[in-house]
């Protein structure tokens, strides 16, 4: 495979239109891992008033294919700014009405779908809807973003890196920066990837493409233990735009590892609030946990449990986020079987490393063992995932294995988790201990 992403010039980076190129929940692998990057956030209000004018001109135009696809974008883009995936019909409706006004040459609606697709996890169906407005429209931008998203997910680097660079050709804005980014970092090349996010932001104007990218910075900081430097990408971006809720994540991260718990936990709070997504509130029952708030931390498990239904019912595929569930309680042999089940749909390194969690979690050491080795080959930069190759390499007796794991974790980011960093370090100094 060639070197991902050619060198592309930087261009003038204008305010992100309403979902550039389709969205998916979360922005890159931070603990709790998530799905691959998107478009600076639209405020929500900007939202209501598009969503309200589409709404307007479909009363007097009915059979307006255009602005039914925006109505349908528009209540994606939604769903993702709000954590609210009650919306997901509402824009399937609006979609595939879309479609029925105008079956052929509507590219804009397929890519809709496609995002809609992505955002509910359906990444196969995603890839589909991607595909055939490539076929009607070999130039559009807009499929490569979902195509390339549908890719990571599933499993299919050299395909992922494939279509972004295209979309990188066609329009070298945010959305095909953040992806050629987040490309970069999955082959583990954070300075490259670093360089071009900073590229991005010395393009940037709005406030909102600001905190965007000052997030995305934050993040590659933060996976490279620098923890400094997080911190001050994520003031910078606040300052640009308080209500971009990742930043406060990444805020909440830098204070666990920095021993501040309160100020971690009230951020957490903040964000769990503003927008109760699973991950959210999986994260923000940890950091309760850790301050020693166990009912409250229950609670929000059940709250976590509440929104992965909801997601479910509203059309989403997520055994992932099931199988995490299930291991916060202890149920190892579901969480074995919901993992299994997301592998078969798409084997990305997020999967593999739960699935080895939770083989681990059943005292399958033997079996968990080639997916952690997995996922720690697929994430070349992910501290959690070394960590959890560690511990499943001590079970089964690997000591040699286990030391070089946990260097790896010291290496990448002794701050990765405000439980188990502390813990790594101990194992590896009581592993140098014994040589």
């Amino acid at each position: 495979m060639r070197s991902p992403l050619r060198t592309v010039a930087a261009g003038s980076i204008a305010a992100v239109a309403l979902l550039a190129a389709g969205a998916v929940f979360g922005l890159r692998e931070t603990p709790p891992p998530a799905p691959a990057p998107v478009a600076a956030q639209a405020p929500a209000d900007r939202l209501a008033e598009s969503i309200s004018r589409a709404q307007a001109r479909l009363r007097e135009l009915p059979r307006d294919h255009e602005t039914w696809a925006a109505l349908g974008l528009a209540y994606v883009e939604r769903a993702r700014v709000t954590a609210d995936p009650s919306l997901y019909p509402k824009a399937e409706g609006a979609l595939r009405r879309s479609l029925k006004v105008r079956a052929a040459d509507n590219p804009v609606a397929l890519v809709g779908l496609g995002a809609l697709a992505n955002a509910r996890h359906e990444f196969a169906a995603a890839r589909t809807f991607a595909t055939d407005a490539l076929r009607g429209n070999p130039y559009n931008a807009d499929a490569y973003g979902v195509l390339a998203d549908a890719h990571t997910q599933l499993g299919d680097a050299p395909a992922a890196t494939a279509a972004i660079q295209r979309m990188l050709d066609l329009r070298p804005g945010l959305a095909a920066y953040a992806r050629a980014s987040y490309d970069l970092e999955q082959h583990g090349r954070l300075t490259e990837a670093t360089g071009l996010m900073r590229r991005a932001l010395d393009a940037a104007v709005d406030p909102a493409d600001v905190a965007f990218c000052r997030n995305q910075l934050g993040d590659l900081a933060w996976f490279a233990g620098d923890l400094e430097g997080a911190a001050t990408e994520y003031a910078a971006g606040i300052a640009a735009d308080p209500s971009y809720q990742p930043l406060l994540r990444g805020r909440a991260r830098v204070a666990a590892a920095s021993g501040r718990i309160d100020a971690a936990i009230a951020d957490a709070a903040t964000v769990a609030t503003r927008t109760p997504t699973p991950d959210t509130l999986m994260e923000y029952a940890e950091l309760l946990r850790l301050g020693g708030r166990a009912p409250e931390a229950e609670r929000q498990l059940k709250l976590a449990d509440a929104a992965h239904k909801i997601f479910v019912a509203n059309g989403g595929s997520d055994d992932l986020t099931g199988a995490q569930l299930a291991l916060t309680r202890g149920d190892a042999a579901s969480a074995v079987r919901l993992a299994r089940s997301e592998w078969r749909r798409r084997p990305f390194a997020d999967v593999a490393d739960v699935l080895g969690r939770a083989l681990h979690a059943a005292g399958r050491d033997a079996e968990a063992l080639p997916y952690a080795r997995r996922a720690a080959g697929l994430g070349p930069r992910n501290a959690s995932y070394a960590y959890h190759l560690a511990t499943v390499s001590l079970a089964v007796g690997d000591d040699a294995g286990a030391r070089a794991a946990l260097r790896r974790v010291r290496e990448l980011n002794p701050y990765f988790s405000p439980t188990d960093g502390p813990t790594a370090a101990r194992a590896l100094s009581a592993l140098e201990a014994q040589r």
